[in-house]
């Protein structure tokens, strides 16, 4: 009976609430133009992503390892994206800052899931950039479509893998002090810390899928790159090592612009306190302009993309012209 009595206790302590606040920014006047401002970032970044994937998909010339891994990014981007502005543009700029909890742990996933994707996305370019620099002549060998689908297919698998992990240890969490959220999304990092239970299993996942997943990436491409850097001093011609690294000049882009802000801003967030609305200012930053950016820096920093749209561009132009002729 006292068992009984005990596990009775133990369930009327743990709450589950049907809806979370999310605050958002805290105290700042017109915040609200901040949202619109990502509205806007929003629409360029599904049409850029969409013009790269279209043209990856009807030009042949394209259709090599290392274009499925930027179709594979393009797809991220999108799905991340639309994951995230969205839901905070409805949330702030419309008033609807209550949601319920299955809602908000169907969006915490999705929004870590394509953000971490993003970031093993990058490795795998790292991996086809360093594998035909430094073996050109077994890169046909080595790196093929199917082996190419074969990583991703992992990359996905292991993302899915360990952020199901991450979210489902918050299923386990009481929230009997609080339901407001103070981030702009259902973010993993607040909502564990709002539990008045043990949390710890939460930490220890949250340690486990940055290291995994956003930290270790960037120890992988910075190695690749000291291996690629190496492989270029060996070249004798210095017209044969500029043109090697230019076809590292969009990657090594799209590495600064993604995990600069992000690593700042946990840098930040270890060696000192960061006030939530400066950490909410960085992280959204950091998760929404990358998308942004990334199929803008390869359509105008890849020779093959260039090529490829110049091509079409001229075909629908004579096409055009033998019409109306």
């Amino acid at each position: 009976m006292s068992t009984l009595n005990s596990v009775m206790s133990a369930n009327a302590t743990f709450v589950r609430p049907q809806f979370f606040y999310i605050n958002g920014f805290s105290g700042i006047p017109h915040a609200q133009y901040y949202y619109v401002f990502l509205c806007f970032v929003y629409a360029v970044t599904v049409l850029a992503n969409a013009f790269i994937l279209f043209i990856i998909y009807i030009e042949q010339s394209l259709h090599t390892p290392k274009y499925m891994a930027v179709f594979n990014l393009a797809v991220v981007d999108m799905c991340g994206s639309t994951a995230l502005i969205p839901k905070m543009i409805e949330t702030f700029v419309f008033d609807s800052q209550f949601i319920t909890y299955e809602a908000c742990i169907a969006n915490m996933f999705f929004v870590h899931f394509f953000f971490f994707l993003e970031s093993l996305t990058l490795v795998v370019l790292a991996y086809d950039r360093f594998v035909a620099i430094c073996f050109p002549l077994k890169y046909h060998i080595v790196i093929t479509n199917s082996q190419m689908a074969v990583i991703l297919a992992v990359v996905w698998f292991l993302t899915s893998g360990l952020v199901i992990t991450c979210v489902g240890f918050i299923t386990t969490l009481s929230f009997c002090k609080t339901i407001v959220i103070d981030s702009y999304f259902c973010d993993h990092g607040p909502m564990y810390r709002m539990a008045c239970n043990n949390n710890f299993p939460s930490y220890i996942m949250a340690k486990i899928a940055i290291t995994v997943l956003l930290f270790a990436p960037l120890v992988l491409i910075l190695l690749s790159y000291v291996c690629i850097i190496f492989a270029l001093l060996k070249i004798a011609s210095g017209e044969q090592r500029l043109k090697a690294m230019k076809t590292c000049t969009s990657h090594l882009l799209l590495v600064t612009v993604f995990y600069l802000p992000i690593s700042a801003t946990y840098i930040a967030a270890i060696m000192s306190t960061l006030h939530p609305n400066t950490r909410i200012i960085s992280t959204s930053l950091s998760s929404t302009i990358p998308p942004m950016l990334n199929p803008i820096i390869y359509t105008i920093k890849t020779e093959e993309i260039m090529t490829a749209i110049k091509k079409r561009y001229k075909r629908n132009k004579t096409i055009t012209a033998t019409n109306y002729k």
